[in-house]
């Protein structure tokens, strides 16, 4: 748990790093109430840390202009959770160069005192990470230029490449990104189609900012978006399964990253891109109600198989 004295370093951390920040804002990631965060400013100020505040609806706090802080070292914590970090994006493949990584691993260790280097270096030594990858590796450099546009809320103009092959130009708002199995997807509004549209990022040509602005929904579920999409996705084979249960029921067992589930006269479908055969197998067959699969073909033999593989196993 963080103490009070970490929470008030943690404050002055994130002042220091962003030009203002809110008490709304401060508050979540603290995981705390604003009357809270409110403490912590005026705690910081009586310690003489110049923290100006603005009030009104939209207030914010932010560090005095021109004011410096000391170098500051890692908390224990901190260090380990960066350290772990680290570790995920390189085993992740995310699009970040590992040159990059390792040289922030490497000063990041540096600054370390012995006992924490080697609780450290013990973590990465004893954690494996099963990794789903996805069947042919790239290295995308969109990720971090569509974040931007998602952030300034900056309208893009994408050349994209089909699952047919076929090339487009479109304007496109992007409301998020999600990355699911393996893959890089973004959701938002598509002026080709006057749509709200997925495209997945290794698919993009070339990306480029429009220099207009777009207003994101307030409402829209990027995730939620990207899996109903790819429930429906062209070209993808898609796994559809009938379970004989109530909406709450399959909503308990199915979690939202593994697919869509929607009521329908005869029960709940369960749909997915049919990706993880195996691992989808070997859920259905757990399941404590009726389950009838309807698609694809290869997942119906599969099942078949494992089920005559089992009677013959008990004889």
């Amino acid at each position: 748990m963080y103490s009070p004295t970490e929470r008030l370093l943690t404050v002055l951390a994130l002042l220091q790093s962003y030009k203002q920040m809110s008490g709304s804002e401060l508050a979540r990631r603290l995981e705390v109430d604003t009357r809270t965060v409110r403490r912590y400013i005026v705690t910081l100020q009586d310690m003489g840390i110049p923290i100006e505040t603005e009030r009104g609806p939209y207030g914010a706090y932010r560090l005095q202009r021109g004011y410096k802080l000391p170098p500051m070292m890692f908390t224990d914590a901190e260090a380990i959770a960066l350290a772990l970090g680290l570790l995920a994006i390189r085993e992740f493949r995310f699009p970040v160069d590992v040159a990059a990584v390792e040289g922030a691993r490497a000063k990041t260790e540096r600054v370390m005192p012995e006992k924490l280097l080697q609780q450290v270096r013990a973590l990465q030594e004893a954690i494996t990470f099963n990794v789903l990858q996805p069947p042919a590796q790239f290295q995308n450099d969109f990720v971090a230029p569509l974040s931007s546009a998602v952030q300034q809320r900056q309208r893009i103009l994408l050349r994209y490449r089909s699952w047919r092959g076929d090339e487009s130009e479109r304007r496109f708002d992007p409301y998020g990104i999600v990355f699911h199995e393996g893959y890089w997807y973004t959701s938002g509004y598509c002026h080709l189609r006057h749509d709200v549209r997925t495209f997945r990022l290794d698919r993009i040509i070339t990306l480029e900012s429009d220099e207009q602005s777009f207003e994101r929904p307030d409402d829209f579920d990027t995730l939620e978006h990207v899996l109903r999409s790819l429930s429906t996705w062209p070209g993808t084979d898609q796994v559809e399964v009938l379970m004989k249960t109530s909406i709450e029921r399959a909503q308990q067992a199915i979690a939202p990253i593994m697919g869509t589930v929607e009521l329908s006269e005869d029960g709940v479908i369960f749909r997915r891109a049919a990706y993880q055969l195996e691992w989808l197998a070997c859920f259905l067959m757990h399941l404590d109600f009726p389950v009838f699969v309807r698609q694809p073909v290869e997942l119906r033999t599969m099942i078949r198989q494992m089920a005559a593989n089992g009677l013959q196993m008990v004889g």
